[in-house]
C-alpha cells in the first residue's frame, strides 16, 4: 500500500517547502490537551504504512492579517442606487491570523454569516488574483505569490458532495486517479485507488453506486468520504474542509473527524475545517479551534485556553455544555474583551520570505504537475476524451429514464404516425399529407430532446468542480459528449426513420430512405447541441425549460411552413435563415420529390393532362435545384455551431468557478 503514494512530484514539491523545516519542532509535535469535560473515545484505527519521508516532511500554513471586502454585485438597480448614493463595501474578513500545522486538525468555528467559508476559499485559492493579498498567506516561512499556488498544493472539498450518482464508488475515485495522475501506470492507479478506499474505510461498498436524493446508494457519512478521496487522490499537503460533518448524523459525523484525524496523523497532513457546534467526542480529535466573530478572530487556540479565557471574564461554563456551546453564547462578550485585549500570536515569528515557493529548479512544479506535464497548452487530450468516453457511456446507460425515453420515443412515434399517415396517396391531398407529416416529424424530433436537460444541468456540476480543479479540459468534456452521443442518436435515428418511412409509403428509393435516415439523425444532433448550449445558459431546469420551448416554438414559426419566406416582415426575416426547421423541412421535401419530378400527382377530371407534378410541388416551396447536400452542410455547421458556443460558455463558467 505505501507504494502507491510515492509520486516524484510531490517529493520535488516537498523539498521546496520544506527545506527549512525538515525536523520536528517541539512547539509542532505537541498535541494541545483536551478539555476536563471530555470522555475519551475509543482510539482510531491504526494508520496504513506510510514511506518514511512523509513522516519527515512538516506543513505550517500560517495566515497574517488576511481581510477581505466585497462590493455590491452589479446589477441595473445597483447602478442605479450608485447614482444616488455609493454603495458601501462589505467587510467578511478582518485581519484574521492563526497557524495550521502538520499532523493536527485545526476548526474554524462560528455563528453562520461569520466568514467560515470565505476564509476557507481564501486558503484553498478558490478566490480572484485581484482579491488575494500575497502577504496574508504563507507556508513554511515562503509567502504566496497567488492563488494558483494554493489551488496546487491545498485540496479543497466543499460543503456540497458534487458527485455522479449513478458512477460506483470505486469507478468515482478511479476515474479521479484517471484525471489527475495521468503519469502513472494503469496498475498504480488501481493500487492508488484501492488503498485509498481501504483508509477512508469504503471497501465494503466500493462497487455501490453513490446515489443521491433520487437514487439511492450509499449513506451520507460515506458519500462524504467519497468526497474527501476525490480531492485526496493526488495526496495534497494541506488538506481544507468546509462542513464535512454538516448533514450527517452523530456517528457518522464522528467517523469523518476520525479519518480525518488518522490521515493528518499518518501523513503529516495539515488539516483546517470548518464545523458547527461540534459533539464531545469529536472535540477530541481537534487540537485548535479559530472562533470567529463578524469575520474577526475571537480564540485562536487550544480548547484548554478558551475554558481560561471563559474564566478569567468571570463565567462558569455549565455541566451540560462544553467551551465551545457556551462560547458561542457569550460571543459579545469574547468579542468585546478580545478587541481590547487581542494581539497576534504570530508577532514575535520570523518575517515569511517574500519569494516564492515555487522556487529554483521547481517552479511551476506541483502536487498536480503530473497532470498537465504534457499538452498543457493543447485543446484537448486524448487520455481525457477516452476517460470521459468511458464515463459517458455508462451514465448514459445506467441512466434508465433517459435511454428508455428516448428509444421508446422513437418507436412509439415512428409507428404512431406511420399508422396516422399510413400508406399516403398520390394526390393532392397526399402531398399536403406529406408536408404535414415532414413539419410534424421536424418539430417531435427536436422537442423529443428536452428531456436530456436536468441529466446535463446535474453533471454541470461536476463539470465545473472537475474543469476549475485542472482534471480535464472543458473541450476534451465537449469532444468526448459529441463522440459518445454520435451513435446513441444515430440508433434513435434510425429507430424513428424505418417504421415511419415505410409505413407511410415515401420514395421507395432505397438512396432516398438513406438520406431521410441521415436527415433525421442530423435533425436529433441538432437539437442536442441546441438543449446543451441553452442548458449551459440557463440557471436551472424551469428556467433552461422555458428557454428551450421559447426558441424550438420561434424557430418552427419562422420555418417557412407557417408563413411563406415572402410574407416574412423583413425585420424578422433573419429567423428564416436561423430556424433549425428550415433546412432539414426543404432536404425532406427535396428528397421525396427530387426523383419524381416527372410524376404526375393531379391529373384534370376526365382528361390525360396532368395539374401537379413533382416539379411543380418543389417550385411551389422554392427549391428549383437540388439543395439537399448544401442543407446538411448548413445542419452540420448548426451542430458544431452550438456546440461551440456551449464550450465557450462552459469555459467562462469554470474559469469563473471557486468550489
Amino acid at each position: 500500500m505505501a507504494s502507491c503514494f510515492n509520486k516524484p512530484s510531490i517529493e520535488e514539491d516537498s523539498a521546496v517547502l520544506c527545506s527549512t523545516t525538515t525536523s520536528d519542532s517541539p512547539e509542532e509535535n505537541t498535541s494541545s490537551s483536551s478539555s476536563s469535560h471530555h470522555l475519551s473515545p475509543p482510539p482510531p484505527p491504526p494508520p496504513p504504512s506510510i514511506p518514511s519521508h512523509y513522516s519527515q516532511i512538516s506543513y505550517k500554513l500560517t495566515v497574517t492579517d488576511l481581510s477581505y471586502t466585497i462590493s455590491p454585485s452589479e446589477s441595473i438597480a445597483a447602478s442605479f442606487c450608485h447614482l444616488l448614493q455609493k454603495p458601501k463595501s462589505i467587510n467578511i474578513l478582518q485581519s484574521v491570523t492563526f497557524q495550521a500545522r502538520r499532523s493536527e486538525i485545526l476548526a474554524i468555528v462560528g455563528p453562520s454569516g461569520t466568514g467560515k467559508s470565505s476564509l476557507l476559499r481564501i486558503i484553498s485559492g478558490r478566490v480572484r488574483d485581484k482579491d488575494f493579498n500575497p502577504k496574508s498567506i504563507s507556508i513554511n516561512g515562503r509567502y504566496i505569490s497567488s492563488p494558483s499556488q494554493l489551488r496546487k498544493i491545498c485540496g479543497f472539498i466543499a460543503q456540497e458532495d458534487n458527485l455522479l450518482p449513478l458512477l460506483t464508488v470505486k469507478e468515482t475515485l478511479m476515474y479521479s486517479a484517471k484525471f489527475r495522475l495521468t503519469e502513472m501506470s494503469a496498475k498504480d492507479k488501481e493500487e492508488r485507488v484501492e488503498s485509498l478506499m481501504i483508509e477512508l474505510g469504503l471497501s465494503h461498498v466500493a462497487d455501490s453506486f453513490v446515489g443521491d436524493e433520487e437514487n439511492r446508494g450509499i449513506s451520507g457519512g460515506e458519500r462524504k468520504r467519497v468526497s474527501i478521496g476525490v480531492d485526496m487522490i493526488h495526496d495534497p499537503a494541506i488538506l481544507l474542509l468546509d462542513e464535512p460533518t454538516s448533514g450527517l448524523d452523530s456517528t457518522s459525523a464522528l467517523q469523518v473527524i476520525e479519518l480525518l484525524s488518522s490521515m493528518a496523523k499518518a501523513r503529516s497532513r495539515t488539516v483546517v475545517l470548518s464545523i458547527h457546534q461540534p459533539s464531545y467526542r469529536i472535540l477530541r480529535y481537534i487540537h485548535n479551534f479559530v472562533i470567529l466573530s463578524h469575520g474577526s478572530v475571537v480564540h485562536n487556540g487550544n480548547l484548554e485556553s478558551l475554558e481560561e479565557t471563559i474564566t478569567k471574564l468571570g463565567f462558569q461554563i455549565p455541566l451540560q455544555l462544553h467551551a465551545l456551546e457556551f462560547a458561542m453564547e457569550i460571543m459579545h462578550t469574547l468579542e468585546a474583551s478580545k478587541s481590547k485585549t487581542y494581539t497576534s500570536p504570530l508577532e514575535n515569528n520570523h518575517e515569511p520570505h517574500s519569494y516564492s515557493i515555487w522556487h529554483d529548479e521547481s517552479i511551476g512544479q506541483s502536487n498536480e504537475g503530473m497532470i498537465k506535464k504534457k499538452g498543457n497548452y493543447d485543446f484537448f487530450n486524448l487520455s481525457e476524451i477516452m476517460y470521459l468516453c468511458s464515463r459517458f457511456w455508462k451514465i448514459i446507460y445506467r441512466t434508465k429514464q433517459l435511454f428508455l425515453a428516448r428509444t421508446m420515443q422513437a418507436v412509439v412515434g415512428g409507428f404512431g404516425l406511420g399508422s396516422v399517415y399510413i400508406k399516403v396517396r398520390k394526390d393532392e391531398g397526399g402531398i399536403t399529407e406529406r408536408l404535414g407529416l415532414f413539419a410534424f416529424s421536424l418539430s417531435f424530433l427536436l422537442s423529443s430532446t428536452v428531456e436530456a436537460l436536468p441529466i446535463y444541468l446535474q453533471e454541470r456540476k461536476v463539470l465545473m468542480k472537475e474543469a476549475s480543479r485542472g482534471a480535464y479540459k472543458i473541450s476534451s468534456y465537449m469532444i468526448a459528449n459529441t463522440i459518445v452521443f454520435l451513435p446513441f442518436l444515430f440508433a434513435v435515428a434510425i429507430l424513428f426513420s424505418v417504421p415511419v418511412y415505410w409505413l407511410v409509403g415515401l420514395n421507395p428509393s432505397a438512396s432516398a430512405f438513406i438520406f431521410f435516415t441521415f436527415v433525421v439523425w442530423l435533425i436529433v444532433l441538432m437539437a442536442s447541441s441546441l438543449v446543451l448550449f441553452l442548458s449551459a445558459a440557463s440557471p436551472d431546469f424551469i428556467s433552461g425549460n422555458s428557454l428551450i420551448c421559447t426558441v424550438l416554438g420561434a424557430f418552427f414559426l419562422f420555418s417557412g411552413y407557417f408563413i411563406p419566406k415572402e410574407n416574412i416582415p423583413k425585420y424578422w426575416i433573419f429567423m428564416y435563415y436561423v430556424s433549425l426547421y428550415r433546412y432539414p423541412l426543404d432536404c425532406l421535401v427535396t428528397n421525396e420529390y427530387w426523383s419524381m419530378r416527372s410524376e404526375c400527382f393531379s391529373w384534370q377530371n376526365g382528361d390525360d393532362q396532368c395539374l401537379v407534378t413533382g416539379n411543380d410541388v418543389l417550385k411551389s416551396r422554392g427549391l428549383d435545384k437540388d439543395s439537399r447536400w448544401s442543407n446538411v452542410g448548413i445542419m452540420l455547421g448548426f451542430f458544431v455551431f452550438y456546440r461551440l458556443l456551449c464550450w465557450v460558455i462552459l469555459a467562462r463558467r469554470a474559469s469563473k468557478t471557486t468550489i
